[in-house]
């Protein structure tokens, strides 16, 4: 099985030696082959994505991704900039269902932003729409008013676009994984306003006639925004657009605790994936020794489970950083009085010394 790795740039080379550290523990058959990404692949070469790095990705049976990004390449033209690599690597490999689970550990409930008894054993599941939307869609631009009211100004534009192909495709998707977990799944848009939103809301609801055994609902984002907050235990599966996605995905990472406790997936027609955690580069603690390991380890787990058919050693990962979590060890970003402060390096020996 071969994983292309891929660490990026900022904390992404100390959380994805950490979790090639499990990986290699495991006892399984896995070449993997690291190549430059991101600021790192334009400091060597001038760009994001290098083709020797898109090829050993298309090759690979999945991927295991950093982060991406430095405010030190906010100033280069936009597709030179580190982030055209995740983007690029998304759209080449037709990464267009992303999968971002929320799960409250009983030992980290304590550390949510809200009260304990709201997050208590939360699980949900989102899925994101990946490739189409107002990230892609043309046309899209910087440009001058030539007439009218603020005639002489720059305007700026985006498209917000989806086919009902796109739609569909990942509504099956939403459907399926609802069938494995509580059969429900709800699907959010702004169909009130936008009609990008009022074609989705109908293909959606056309794809549910396929499976009546799952209860559909449909939320407009700003509510659904409110009840992930107000009551999150209501959604089982999320599924929803583009934008509306990386939003809801990553307010839901904090009823988690920590964003650096969320894995996520990025899957394929044929179920190849990308795997990475949400949390991105924290150039700021980049070096420090302190970034949390766990969400790129749980991404492992993920890659093994849904790419690599091993779901035995996805539950040995996952049963390991539940049983380091349960011995009170914590990174800066979980820590709470009472536990035991660690960094990035102890944090990875201390979930392989669990496997």
């Amino acid at each position: 099985m071969k994983i292309a790795v891929l660490p990026g740039d900022g904390i992404g080379k100390e959380i994805v030696a950490e979790a090639l550290k499990v990986l290699r523990a495991l006892g399984l058959r896995l070449e993997m082959e690291e190549a430059p990404v991101g600021g790192t692949a334009y400091e060597a070469c001038g760009e994001p994505l290098p083709r020797a790095t898109l090829d050993l990705a298309k090759a690979a049976d999945a991927v295991l991704f950093g982060a991406v990004g430095d405010p030190r390449y906010d100033a280069i033209p936009r597709d030179k900039r580190p982030e055209q690599a995740i983007l690029g690597l998304r759209k080449e490999l037709g990464l267009f269902a992303n999968l971002r689970p929320a799960v409250v550990y009983a030992e980290l409930a304590g550390a949510s932003s809200l009260r304990p008894e709201v997050v208590a054993g939360l699980d949900i599941l989102i899925l994101r729409e990946l490739t189409g939307d107002i990230y892609f869609g043309q046309p899209r631009g910087i440009r001058k008013l030539e007439s009218g009211k603020f005639a002489g100004e720059r305007e700026g534009f985006d498209t917000m676009r989806y086919s009902e192909s796109e739609v569909r495709r990942i509504a099956h998707v939403a459907f399926a994984a609802a069938g494995k977990r509580g059969r429900k799944l709800c699907s959010v848009d702004k169909a009130n306003v936008l009609d990008t939103s009022q074609l989705w809301r109908e293909v959606v609801t056309q794809v549910a006639r396929e499976y009546p055994d799952i209860e559909l609902s449909h939320m407009y984002v700003d509510n659904a925004a409110m009840q992930l907050v107000r009551n999150p235990k209501q959604f089982d599966v999320i599924v929803t657009g583009n934008m509306f996605g990386d939003i809801l995905s990553d307010e839901a990472s904090m009823l988690t605790g920590s964003i650096g406790m969320l894995p996520s997936a990025s899957m394929d027609e044929r179920g190849k994936g990308l795997y990475e955690p949400i949390h991105g580069s924290a150039p700021d603690i980049a070096g420090k020794g302190v970034a949390n390991p766990l969400a790129t380890i749980l991404s492992a787990a993920m890659m093994l489970r849904y790419s690599l058919e091993q779901p035995a050693a996805a539950d040995r990962i996952e049963a390991a950083v539940k049983k380091v979590l349960a011995q009170g060890l914590r990174t800066p970003d979980i820590f709470q009085a009472g536990t035991k402060k660690v960094g990035t390096r102890e944090m990875g020996d201390a979930v392989l010394a669990a496997l």
